[in-house]
């Protein structure tokens, strides 16, 4: 329940010029009048007067900024196509800098571009880490001693072992624990629970987006916010846990938190007094 192609660009306008002779015979037996084709003018296509270091596979909207393109890219790669971009995922997240700016789809991304994404991401999705490099001849700098590598934080569909997840396992831990969605959404969760779909995880937020600290697990479009019963999470070994950028995460019970762990279920409404309308619960499954 976890974003559109570039906007290709127009083909060019190519001008041609063709002139035809003028020169006719006044004679009978003359010859008819011969035309001399002219040369065409180069084609020429026109040049754009804006630059962007966006590569032409790079997800996102046409108008997001470039910071934006490539940050969903990053996220894309990092969290479900790393093997598709050919890059190989440590059982830890981590993919290596190096080879991950050599990816037609991060052309043009410099290390500096990339440290800046990180560090300005506002949901904090990314972490990047100094290593020692193994192996190869002896250093001589400082730069031929370490490498960078790079990891998304959750959100991943593919398996990663050794994210760096605290276990809640108490829900002294965790007073708000929600989930965030669309309302047209309403009436298959309310039948068949929160499902975590092709991630690992369900994500949820220690509360709603733009409340202090919360800087991830929710997107703004959310209209829907489904609380969960934390206490009745952990007596049942639901594993629950905190990412490091304070994102809490459930795989639930085979992929499902079912909707007996519903605490309560708002729906915000635009233009109205209170701003929610809180849900009846009373006729959802209890199994």
């Amino acid at each position: 329940m976890t974003e559109p192609t570039p906007t290709p660009t127009s083909q060019p306008s190519l001008e041609t010029v063709a002139s035809t002779s003028t020169c006719t015979s006044t004679s009978a037996s003359a010859s008819p009048p011969r035309t001399k084709p002219s040369k065409p003018k180069p084609k020429t296509a026109r040049t754009s007067t804006t630059s962007s270091t966006v590569a032409p596979t790079a997800r996102g909207r046409a108008t997001d900024s470039d910071d934006v393109r490539h940050s969903k890219t990053l996220s894309y790669i990092l969290r479900h196509g790393a093997a598709k971009e050919h890059l190989v995922l440590r059982a830890d997240g981590f993919v290596r800098v190096d080879d991950l700016l050599k990816r037609p789809k991060l052309k043009g991304v410099t290390f500096a571009t990339l440290q800046r994404i990180v560090a300005e991401n506002e949901k904090q999705r990314f972490m990047l880490q100094k290593e020692p490099k193994s192996g190869g001849a002896a250093p001589t700098t400082e730069e031929e001693e370490f490498e960078w590598w790079i990891r998304a934080n959750q959100g991943h569909s593919v398996q990663v072992d050794s994210l760096e997840l605290k276990s809640i396992q108490n829900a002294d831990q965790v007073p708000v624990m929600v989930h965030g969605t669309t309302y047209k959404l309403w009436p298959t969760i309310a039948q068949q629970g929160l499902s975590k779909m092709s991630r690992n995880h369900i994500h949820c937020a220690t509360g709603l987006f733009g409340e202090a600290g919360v800087k991830s697990g929710m997107r703004a479009k959310c209209d829907l916010f489904i609380y969960l019963d934390v206490p009745k999470l952990i007596a049942d070994n639901i594993p629950i846990y905190a990412s490091s950028n304070n994102v809490l995460l459930t795989s639930g019970k085979e992929g499902i938190v079912a909707p007996r762990y519903f605490k309560k279920v708002e729906r915000k409404i635009v233009g109205s007094d209170n701003g929610v309308e809180q849900l009846d619960l009373s006729k959802l499954s209890l199994q």
